[in-house]
């Protein structure tokens, strides 16, 4: 166990050392650039992915729901330790005073009320109805709350693909979409299959 942890500590180094070896990565982004912004907001955003996904895990013995909650937090939680130590790497702040999104455009885009700091997010009232549910009732809200999740993170790393200088982050960023909208169609099954739907 502890050797294939190491395997991924030095895995996720390794790319984040590629960031400061990437093309042009001779000029560092500005702490507003494009690359930063998306850094520190789906940083944040993958987080509450990784809570949402470990709350599930503890009110249903599904397997199928607890290994894609499951595969969602580690590949997050890897993610965001990347975006996390690219910011280290790149000297700027893990915090921004403007609104999230506001490098794509859409700084005011959510309202922030009740936790909800982009769209997508769930509530923090929705995170505490999660973790009062149990068997199917909690796996049908945690896979609407977590489409919902994912419609908004596509949303962010499409505009990180459009927007991003830095090579190893646009290409990280094109994983998710991809990797998001497989989940999303993945989610939509097995809600369908619980007699429910997304809810947007």
């Amino acid at each position: 166990m502890a050797v294939a942890v190491a395997g991924v500590l030095v895995a996720a180094g390794a790319i984040s050392y590629a960031v400061a070896e990437d093309e042009g990565s001779s000029t560092v982004p500005a702490a507003d650039s494009a690359d930063a912004g998306f850094a520190r907001d789906m940083a944040v955003h993958h987080q509450q992915a990784v809570e949402m996904s470990y709350i599930v895990r503890d009110r249903t013995d599904d397997e199928d729901v607890r290994r894609l909650a499951y595969d969602i937090a580690q590949t997050q939680a890897n993610q965001r330790g990347m975006m996390l130590g690219w910011l280290d790497l790149w000297g700027l702040p893990k915090v921004s005073a403007d609104p999230p999104m506001t490098w794509m455009g859409m700084g005011g885009m959510a309202s922030g009320k009740d936790g909800a700091l982009m769209p997508g997010m769930a509530t923090n009232t929705e995170l505490k109805k999660l973790g009062t549910l149990n068997g199917k009732q909690a796996e049908v809200f945690y896979l609407q709350l977590m489409t919902d999740h994912h419609k908004g993170g596509v949303h962010m790393a499409e505009g990180c693909v459009d927007q991003c200088t830095v090579g190893v982050e646009k290409r990280l960023a094109q994983g998710m979409v991809n990797a998001q909208e497989s989940e999303i169609d993945l989610m939509t099954d097995l809600l369908k299959e619980r007699g429910a739907e997304p809810r947007s």
